[in-house]
C-alpha cells in the first residue's frame, strides 16, 4: 500500500467514525422532535397533569407591565413610533406635525388612537398595538402627547 492509500484510508475511517458518533445524537434529537405533542384525557382517570397552565413569568409580566398613567403608556408603547416618527407617526413635540391633527379635535384623536387609523401619511394601530390598555389610559397618553406639542 502506498502512503496516499494509507492516508485516504485513515481519513475515510475518521469520517465514518465521526458520522457514527453524531448519528446517535441525531437519532435522539429526531425522536424527541417527532414524539407525540399531546396527550389524551381518559374518562374516570386523574387527568390533572393535562391541565393547560400559563407560564408564570408571562402571566406576571403582562399584569405588572400595564402602565399606571398616560405618561407611562407613552413611554412604554407610544414612543416606539411617535419618538422617531416611524410609520408616518407625528413625532412627539413636533408642533407643525400635530397642528392639523389638533385642529380636528380631541374626540377624533381619541377615536384614532383607540380604534386605529389609516391615513395618507401613515398607520396608527389600535391602541398603538397595546390592546390590553384601557381606553381611558389611551386618552391620557393622547393628552400627554398633546401637551408635548404645545
Amino acid at each position: 500500500m502506498s502512503k496516499q492509500d494509507t492516508h485516504f484510508f485513515n481519513v475515510f475511517s475518521l469520517v465514518i467514525g465521526l458520522l457514527v458518533l453524531t448519528e446517535r445524537d441525531y437519532a435522539k434529537n429526531v425522536a424527541a422532535r417527532i414524539a407525540p405533542p399531546s396527550q389524551e384525557a381518559v374518562a374516570g382517570q386523574d387527568n390533572s397533569a393535562l391541565a393547560i397552565k400559563a407560564p408564570a413569568a408571562a402571566a406576571a409580566g403582562s399584569a405588572a407591565a400595564l402602565p399606571k398613567n398616560g405618561t407611562e403608556l407613552f413611554e412604554q408603547t407610544c414612543s416606539a413610533c411617535h419618538g422617531q416618527g416611524i410609520a408616518g407617526a407625528p413625532r412627539a413635540g413636533d408642533k407643525a406635525a400635530w397642528g392639523p391633527r389638533i385642529a380636528k379635535g380631541k374626540a377624533v384623536l381619541y377615536e384614532h388612537a383607540i380604534q386605529g387609523f389609516t391615513g395618507t401619511a401613515g398607520v396608527m394601530p389600535a391602541k398603538g398595538g397595546r390592546t390590553d390598555a384601557p381606553d381611558d389610559l389611551v386618552k391620557q397618553a393622547v393628552d400627554h402627547m398633546l401637551q408635548m406639542a404645545q
